[in-house]
């Protein structure tokens, strides 16, 4: 049986290719349709397709954008609010900043354009 390659990230929304543009502007990534690609290929696709129903409940599975890897306490927590404020101007909402506990460092929660939660890592 041969191995899988690739994956692709799919997420249930109403407006597909704007979530698909607000996350390619997030991530870098190029803008195709309703999905973003990877330029480079290393990362997967995401896709995003249309639903007739409404986000209810908290997300299960969220994506981590990493930009506070190998930085700690004031150094991370500025690169996280840099980003944040970045972001927040593509139409994402800030939830709350979770500070490092001992065991984890901190991150911070966020909403995308249809409040699909996301950490900034």
């Amino acid at each position: 049986m041969p191995s899988v390659k690739q994956i692709q990230v799919t997420f249930d929304c109403a407006d597909p290719e704007r979530v698909a543009r607000f996350w390619s502007d997030v991530l870098g990534y190029e803008h195709q349709g309703s999905a973003c690609i990877d330029p480079s290929g290393a990362g997967p696709r995401l896709y995003f397709q249309r639903v007739p129903e409404g986000k209810v409940v908290k997300n299960r599975v969220h994506l981590d954008v990493r930009v506070g890897t190998g930085l700690i306490g004031d150094e991370r927590i500025a690169a996280l609010e840099s980003e944040c404020a970045r972001l927040v101007a593509l139409g994402a909402v800030r939830v709350r900043l979770l500070r490092a506990d001992g065991v984890n460092e901190s991150c911070l929660v966020m909403q995308d354009i249809e409040g699909n939660e996301f950490c900034l890592d």
